[in-house]
């Protein structure tokens, strides 16, 4: 699995529920859709990342506030498949590159993240995470990641 992300990039565990908790789940990687196995798609607006579990498996917080192990896939939400050989639901992450290209993410890394755009064009680059409201910007040389 190679080294896992860093435990303040992701939501952790017990923060995840009720208004005192929101300041310690601020800038964490949040999720773009996903689809539970054998369920229907959902466009997300409050999932985000709990924990990795391996390079593509991480329990995810869901809309209902329930949680779930699911498999990172790097597709457009359109493209989650509600069944795989797995039996795991999916979900994507989508970034926006410099120069605002949208990808979605394939394998997370502590600085870095390897990427396929929708036009199956590939590649990796350093990431940052920004306070709500404007993590929509670019940086300069790096992809940007919606957070929570």
């Amino acid at each position: 699995m190679g080294r896992p992300v860093r435990k303040d990039k992701l939501g952790g565990a017990d923060k995840h529920t009720g208004s005192e908790f929101a300041s310690a789940l601020s800038g964490k990687i949040a999720v773009t859709a996903y689809r539970p196995f054998g369920g229907a798609k959902v466009d997300s607006t409050v999932a985000f990342i709990v924990n990795q579990r391996g390079s593509r498996k991480f329990k995810i917080h869901l809309e209902d506030s329930s949680e779930e192990v699911m498999l990172l896939r790097a597709v457009a939400p359109g493209s989650l498949a509600n069944d795989n050989v797995n039996s795991m639901g999916e979900f994507c992450v989508q970034v926006i590159l410099d120069d605002s290209t949208v990808a979605y993410v394939d394998r997370f890394f502590n600085n870095t993240v390897s990427y396929v755009t929708s036009g199956g064009v590939t590649g990796n680059a350093p990431y940052s995470l920004k306070a709500e409201g404007t993590d929509e910007g670019q940086d300069s040389g790096k992809a940007n990641i919606d957070v929570r």
